[in-house]
């Protein structure tokens, strides 16, 4: 059993709050005290691990009365789903965002644990050389392809 760290932490309190609510909508500097951190450290959170390509959308107001707005991105099916990833993969995309889209798909339960590791080692840089963002994203246009039984 591995020991969580404190972002770990945080990105579950948040992720078990929007399984209750569907959005969350929090202070910076009051969730920083209860966890007894500084708030850049909730953004670090927040940034790292509720990105777009992870299926959150977040809103951000900063100042006295500022918050931070979370929410999970909810598709219409998963050929929307499929779509909407499609559409927004470029011409290269960075190893983390291909590392996000995998998550997600395991999170959606369309990708076992063991394919998505298996994908992710045969997408690093390592592997993939000097051109390894342009690969990745025609990698990934595709895996969605291919995933997407309706066709993209």
């Amino acid at each position: 059993m591995s020991a969580k760290n404190t972002s770990d932490s945080i990105e579950e309190y948040i992720k078990s709050i929007l399984a209750q609510a569907g959005i969350v909508e929090l202070k910076r500097s009051e969730l920083a005290d209860v966890f007894q951190v500084v708030p850049s450290q909730i953004n670090y959170v927040i940034k790292t691990r509720f990105t777009e390509s992870r299926g959150y959308i977040v809103e951000s107001k900063r100042g006295g009365g500022g918050y931070i707005r979370i929410g999970k991105i909810e598709f219409s099916d998963r050929h929307q789903m499929f779509c909407d990833l499609f559409d927004n993969v470029g011409e290269r995309i960075s190893q983390q965002i291909f590392t996000d889209v995998i998550q997600l798909l395991f999170d959606e339960k369309i990708m076992t644990e063991r394919e998505g590791n298996l994908l992710l080692a045969t997408a690093s840089d390592l592997v993939l050389g000097n051109d390894a963002p342009a690969i990745r994203a025609r990698m990934l246009k595709k895996i969605l392809q291919q995933l997407d039984r309706k066709g993209i």
